[in-house]
């Protein structure tokens, strides 16, 4: 800073050394430039940098609930009878529960930031918006939260602005499908986006979700009415003349039951298959057709009505195209629209990846092949974790987790995890742990580790207990857990992931 400011003083002189400026800025750059290859030296450059920005996490200390911070400092204390609910990690919005009455269910809430001051005050309630999934798991809508003002409800994002104003008697999500909320208005019922923006006026007595997203349509009833469908823009596709109408879609057909008939009809209420026992979905390939069920068994048809795969299975599902995994005494295996047996009866469950094209076969509590689209088993073992967006597969086979890509190609950890400074390395039985160039940074002393997390912590086991080391290489937690009951073992400094892996929260239990 000295050498910039007495810079400054040779525009007030009345003669110019042109030849002592640029040798200061050449001087400058040359000393920028060092100190960026010296600290690019220290810090293993910036792509190797784990955290980017801070993330938030609720822990729970003492039958408290708090919140630290991605280098695990405490961020609120653990002060709060109820759990701290963080909507999105990377904001600094915490949901606090207070004033429970157990008695009659009334309860308080406030909002606070990592100063621990009280945000968006002007409303009475906030919370985040909960949703659940087709197995019961819960959790929260993206970026918005749910406010209270006079009685009413409205939303707003996570940086306050209001999305829909307080005026609706009722505002919950839609079951297992993100970003559509129910509405609720002179008893009426309407969706809602997390733009605010409604996508269907609260006029009807009853919504659900027709498909697998906010975009499929919507199964609505008017009040003293039957059932319909409308569409993401509030277009009537189908009228609403029916007795039901099943949440089942696919090319552009319904499944609907009009005087204790099912059928398959198309938009406007043309009818493809005028009488069907019934039709557990429609196949995404419509040459394919439909699987239905009779007398409890599963088969398929074309869409002319025609049996194509006769009903004598326990339960099918759309596979690739044309491929259907089935189930027969008990046990799962992989057939065609002929009924050819491409994957033996041998799993106790079989679901299909259609991103990795990948067919995920169980053979039991722990065990699991991966099924290629050749119908070939590729790998067995204990499956620990496949990832679409990266494109890879993480699985432990013998003592040695080992990872691939989508074309069972075997890669090292330091291909999958470009973005960790450490790596997690075997020799002799024993684990420790290697920088990107193959340096070994932690010596192999301990008896099991985990690979480097995204907070840039790696847990270690030594002696039957567990404990932390940093990004560096560094001891932050002497093992002295023992977690042999849990089902994931993670930590940020020296706080370790809780028990219930669905409630996402860090600990200390000694």
């Amino acid at each position: 800073m000295s050498r910039r400011a007495r810079g400054r003083r040779y525009d007030t002189e009345a003669k110019l050394n042109k030849k002592k400026v640029v040798a200061v800025i050449i001087a400058i750059i040359v000393l920028i430039m060092f100190i960026i290859i010296i600290n690019s030296i220290i810090s293993g450059g910036k792509d190797n940098a784990v955290i980017s920005g801070t993330s938030y996490f609720t822990i729970f200390k003492d039958n408290k609930w708090g919140v630290i911070n991605s280098k695990g400092e405490i961020v609120i204390d653990p002060s709060y009878q109820e759990m701290i609910v963080i909507p999105d990690r990377t904001v600094d919005v915490f949901l606090c529960t207070f004033d429970v009455n157990y008695e009659d269910g009334t309860y308080k809430t406030k909002a606070l930031n990592s100063k621990n001051q009280e945000i968006y005050t002007e409303y009475s309630q906030i919370e985040a918006i909960q949703n659940k999934d087709e197995s019961n798991n819960l959790w929260y809508e993206k970026g918005v939260l749910r406010v209270e003002k006079d009685g009413k409800y409205g939303i707003i994002n996570l940086e306050g602005k209001q999305l829909l104003e307080p005026k609706y008697e009722e505002i919950t999500a839609l079951s297992n499908i993100e970003n559509a909320f129910l509405i609720k208005n002179n008893g009426l019922y309407g969706i809602a986006d997390n733009n605010g923006q409604i996508i269907i006026e609260p006029k009807y007595s009853e919504i659900k979700n027709l498909g697998e997203d906010n975009k499929s349509g919507y199964i609505v009833k008017e009040p003293d009415s039957k059932y319909g469908i409308v569409d993401y823009a509030q277009t009537q596709v189908l009228e609403n003349k029916y007795d039901e109408i099943k949440q089942i879609s696919g090319n552009d057909l319904y499944v609907v039951k009009e005087n204790n008939t099912t059928k398959v009809v198309e938009k406007g209420g043309n009818e493809i298959i005028s009488d069907v026992e019934d039709v557990s979905d429609i196949l995404t390939n419509k040459e394919n057709g439909i699987i239905f069920i009779n007398a409890g068994k599963y088969g398929v048809m074309n869409l002319e009505g025609e049996i194509t795969v006769p009903a004598t299975y326990d339960d099918l599902k759309e596979g690739g195209n044309g491929i259907f995994i089935a189930k027969k005494d008990g046990k799962y295996g992989i057939i065609d629209l002929s009924q050819t047996e491409k994957v033996p009866f041998n799993y106790t469950n079989i679901s299909f990846n259609s991103k990795a094209n990948i067919y995920i076969a169980e053979k039991d509590e722990v065990n699991t092949s991966l099924i290629d689209n050749t119908y070939q088993e590729k790998l067995s073992g204990i499956l620990l974790d496949i990832d679409d967006e990266k494109g890879y597969i993480s699985m432990k086979i013998g003592d040695d987790t080992k990872y691939y890509n989508f074309r069972f190609e075997e890669k090292q950890n330091s291909e999958i995890f470009t973005s960790n400074t450490i790596f997690l390395s075997k020799k002799d039985g024993k684990y420790g742990f290697v920088d990107k160039s193959g340096k070994v940074v932690v010596d192999y002393i301990y008896d099991d580790a985990k690979e480097q997390n995204a907070q840039g912590f790696a847990a270690v086991k030594k002696d039957g207990k567990w404990g932390s080391i940093n990004a560096k290489g560094e001891i932050v937690c002497d093992p002295k857990y023992e977690l042999d009951n849990y089902l994931l073992i993670d930590f940020i400094g020296n706080w370790h992931l809780g028990l219930d892996v669905n409630m996402n929260y860090y600990m200390q239990d000694l």
